[in-house]
């Protein structure tokens, strides 16, 4: 059987470790190592499973392996990707895949100049719910679509998420992109007009956004809006959500990504809890991921993907600047 040899760089994004297991199920996988700067942040990783640390991801990539996932601050994610890049091993990256245009834009040159495919992590695209809408949308049960609201509404991160010159952003950005990319996938639109909304309101002594609202217009004519707040507090049950309704001209369809859930009520915990049941997106990115590779097909989510999502948020912060909408 072929292998798949991988390497991840950077646990900095908590998605690592579900990625990490993910990788570990998979037969066709070898795990060729781990690198961080950061020692203690994967030596738990690294001991329990075996796996050979590298301090240094050069080191990393210097050796005989085909991809890597890259799980590091938003602010590295261009820096590491074109470095893989030049030493000819694929990328899966975290979202948002960077911080400005061009950055994005040098990521997917140096991927092609190398001959390496680049995927921008978007799991939501695997919630069976978002694939059923998607379906019933292209098979013309709800007509031709008017509009679509959504909401990715999250819990307070912390750490690097609240260093703009690491995370490139607040909530605006990072509870843009997921949703932004959904939309951008079943309207088979881009965005072509901005207006927004960021403020801190939920989380006082923030030096960062808490708080957004991003409206656009696709250039097949539909409209968009969508919430990006952390705006949900440590008494929430869960970290946040997924939803969209998507509305057309003979019908409406609901979409919540995590409603396949069981609730907790337990004196232990002191509040309520939603377990999540459903399937690992996590686990279908990664697997879609690697069967491309070792199948020499086109991954689903390309860095092009993870470009028109970003860059929507990022003119949703120049919108806010400007007090008017912003044309792209």
């Amino acid at each position: 059987m072929k292998k798949l040899k991988v390497g991840m760089i950077s646990f900095a994004h908590g998605h690592a470790y579900s990625y990490l297991n993910s990788l570990r199920a998979m037969s066709n996988v070898e795990i060729t190592g781990i690198a961080d700067e950061i020692k203690s942040r994967v030596e738990d990783v690294t001991t329990n499973y075996g796996l050979p640390y590298y301090e240094n991801y050069e080191d990393l990539l210097a050796t005989d392996l085909d991809a890597v996932v890259i799980c590091s601050e938003n602010a590295r994610h261009a820096e590491i990707t074109i470095a893989a890049a030049r030493s000819g091993k694929h990328v899966l990256c975290e979202k948002p895949l960077g911080i400005s245009v061009s950055e994005m834009e040098a990521m997917i040159s140096a991927c092609k100049e190398n001959g390496v495919q680049l995927m921008t992590a978007f799991p939501c695209r695997y919630l069976a719910s978002v694939i059923k809408a998607k379906e019933a949308v292209e098979q013309g049960e709800i007509g031709d679509i008017i509009a679509i609201k959504g909401t990715n509404r999250g819990s307070l991160p912390s750490g690097w998420f609240l260093q703009s010159e690491l995370s490139g952003g607040g909530a605006l950005l990072d509870h843009t992109v997921h949703v932004m990319d959904l939309m951008n996938w079943i309207t088979k639109s881009e965005v072509k007009e901005v207006y927004a909304y960021s403020a801190t309101l939920f989380n006082e002594n923030l030096d960062i956004d808490d708080t957004g609202m991003i409206h656009v217009k696709f250039a097949n004519g539909v409209f968009g809006v969508l919430d990006t707040s952390w705006s949900r507090n440590a008494s929430f049950p869960t970290w946040g959500d997924v939803t969209m309704t998507i509305i057309g001209t003979k019908g409406t369809i609901s979409i919540d990504g995590f409603a396949q859930k069981n609730e907790l009520y337990s004196m232990e915990n002191g509040k309520g809890v939603w377990n999540f049941w459903g399937d690992s997106m996590d686990d279908y990115l990664v697997r879609s991921f690697v069967h491309a590779l070792l199948n020499g097909e086109q991954v689903p989510i390309t860095g092009e993907d993870g470009l028109r999502s970003t860059v929507v948020a990022l003119a949703g912060y120049k919108s806010v600047e400007l007090g008017q909408p912003v044309l792209l």
